[in-house]
């Protein structure tokens, strides 16, 4: 009986010894990083030097295997997309964005003029989806879509917690679809919905004339490819004209090629004098781009440049140069403010990082994008003014260059 207690009590400490060797198997396991328990996950070391602690970010991803329901239905791969895109959203800059490889060709597509659509550019201003322009006859110019339209809905998605590009794949589609924008313009009580039907997207460039009172007026509506070309010959005519007074309308004009505006700006200024500074911050070295110096005009030259909230970008370069040099004065109202550089980075083959790399800043040292260009003449366009086919900016600028 002796011999027969003594191995029951052997046995119950052995049994004891085995569940606290399991519970603390157990134990461990829970306490260990979180990245340790995670497997199949290439690349998971970090590579960069950072003191950032990363034990959250793998401990999320650890609950969203134990806890999340279905969590098998969401690939590691595009749970990484996600958290990649989470990481440029912490930058809180709306033209910082990273494309999946969906995107990817969406973008791919759009900047190669393949594309169809409505019409217009976006932007974010205060955090909000905003027009910048329509382009002139698109089916949003012909909507009736105006610069500063707040855009609230697309169809029937809330616009406030998405992207630009998210919010362009949107209004996008194909010819012949229809698209519903909800719009909140300024001085309207309620917002409003309009339909537009999508068309393929051809974007003009450039209108000119010599008015009967002398006056040469050219509208620029985009830097695109072959406006310096068009703009050369709408300044050919200009010169030929024998007039010396000239209004460059670049209201509604989001912008485009750097290199457009530059070479547009050199036929006003000396070669050497600054058009544009790229200001890369942390003690990164400037790049400047000066005038080519065509100069051709001399100081008798009676030069008004219009802008609007709908002028953006290479508008704003141009516009920003000629104001800070003296060579022109600007009419209308505060322009968009993108003044901002971005990069565009091949992350995987299939995949992109859109990046701010910079900000423009005028000659005068002045950033773009912090609120724009102020004009010298502001001059708002009203409602009664639009209902009467009047245009209250381009009045003004014929009042300057008649005085003169």
């Amino acid at each position: 009986m002796e011999q027969s207690s003594k191995i029951k009590n052997y046995a119950k400490i052995i049994l004891l010894a085995v569940l606290f060797f399991i519970s603390g198997l157990y134990v461990g396991a829970n306490n260990r990083p979180a990245i340790e328990k995670v497997t199949g996950v290439t690349g998971k070391e970090t590579a960069v030097a950072t003191t950032a602690d990363f034990s959250p970010f793998w401990k999320v991803w650890n609950s969203i295997n134990e806890k999340y329901p279905n969590a098998s239905s969401v690939t590691d791969q595009e749970r990484v997309y996600g958290a990649i895109a989470g990481l440029v959203s912490s930058l809180n800059d709306p033209y910082s964005v990273f494309f999946n490889p969906e995107e990817s060709d969406s973008f791919e597509e759009e900047i190669s003029g393949n594309f169809s659509g409505i019409g217009m550019e976006v932007g974010m201003k205060d955090k909000v989806l905003t027009v910048i322009a329509p382009l002139k006859d698109t089916p949003a110019y012909r909507a009736d879509i105006k610069s500063g339209d707040k855009i609230l809905k697309i169809d029937d998605t809330v616009t406030a917690r998405l992207s630009i590009e998210e919010s362009i794949k949107l209004i996008r589609g194909e010819k012949g679809t229809t698209v519903t924008l909800t719009i909140l313009r300024e001085g309207a009580a309620l917002p409003k919905e309009i339909k537009i039907v999508r068309d393929v997207i051809s974007i003009p460039t450039l209108d000119a004339e010599l008015r009967k009172d002398g006056i040469f007026v050219i509208k620029l509506y985009s830097f695109s490819a072959n406006s310096t070309r068009l703009f050369r010959g709408a300044i050919k005519k200009f010169v030929e004209s024998g007039t010396d007074k000239l209004i460059l309308d670049l209201r509604g004009n989001p912008g485009g090629y750097l290199n457009a505006s530059v070479d547009m700006a050199s036929w006003f200024l000396k070669s050497g004098k600054i058009i544009v500074t790229e200001d890369y911050g942390d003690n990164q070295p400037e790049e400047i781009f000066r005038s080519k110096g065509y100069d051709i005009f001399n100081e008798n030259l009676k030069f008004v440049i219009l802008i609007n909230e709908g002028s953006a970008s290479a508008s704003e370069i141009l516009a920003g140069a000629m104001q800070d040099h003296g060579k022109a004065k600007l009419v209308g109202a505060q322009s968009f403010g993108k003044g901002s550089v971005q990069e565009v980075i091949d992350i995987t083959s299939d995949t992109l990082l859109k990046i701010t790399v910079a900000k423009w800043l005028t000659p005068n040292g002045n950033s773009i994008s912090e609120k724009g260009l102020t004009p010298d003449y502001p001059v708002e366009i009203t409602k009664e003014n639009l209902e009467a086919k009047k245009d209250p900016q381009m009045e003004k600028a014929i009042e300057i260059l008649l005085k003169k």
